[in-house]
């Protein structure tokens, strides 16, 4: 059974924060009270971090789940799809936590208060994410 490349991981983590930043930085913008260049700058920070973590976590998931299941990720079945995308943002909480800090110059609950707000966004936007990715881009064997 094949898994998906490190390249493709990269990719994907690529194409899946570029479309979170779309959709996000407009939203925290308007939710904030921030200009639009402030969220952007803010959205894409949080980004670049998450984007160093997103391919060790998800090859690690791959491989983890290959091993327990022998299945591959785009045959990954919808409970588990659910947990990854959860183990995936709750992970990025200790990363972000910091720039939310220091670059959204929020207090540390503000900061926590926003960060779990846009875990959820992202664990939901992850989900449907996933499963357009893997269906336009199937691991072949």
């Amino acid at each position: 059974m094949a898994l998906r490349t490190f390249r493709e991981r990269v990719l994907q983590t690529l194409f899946y924060e570029a479309g979170g930043l779309l959709i996000v930085a407009p939203l925290y913008s308007q939710i904030m009270g921030r200009s639009n260049a402030e969220s952007f700058v803010l959205i894409a920070a949080l980004s670049l971090a998450v984007m160093v973590w997103a391919p060790i976590h998800n090859v690690a998931f791959d491989i983890v789940d290959l091993r327990l299941s022998g299945r591959v990720a785009s045959d990954r079945p919808h409970w588990l799809r659910a947990i990854h995308a959860l183990s995936y943002e709750s992970s990025t909480v200790v990363m972000t936590l910091p720039i939310l800090i220091l670059l959204g110059g929020h207090g540390f609950w503000a900061a926590l208060a926003v960060d779990v707000s846009l875990t959820v966004a992202y664990a939901f936007y992850a989900y449907f994410f996933h499963i357009a990715y893997d269906r336009m881009r199937p691991v072949s064997g």
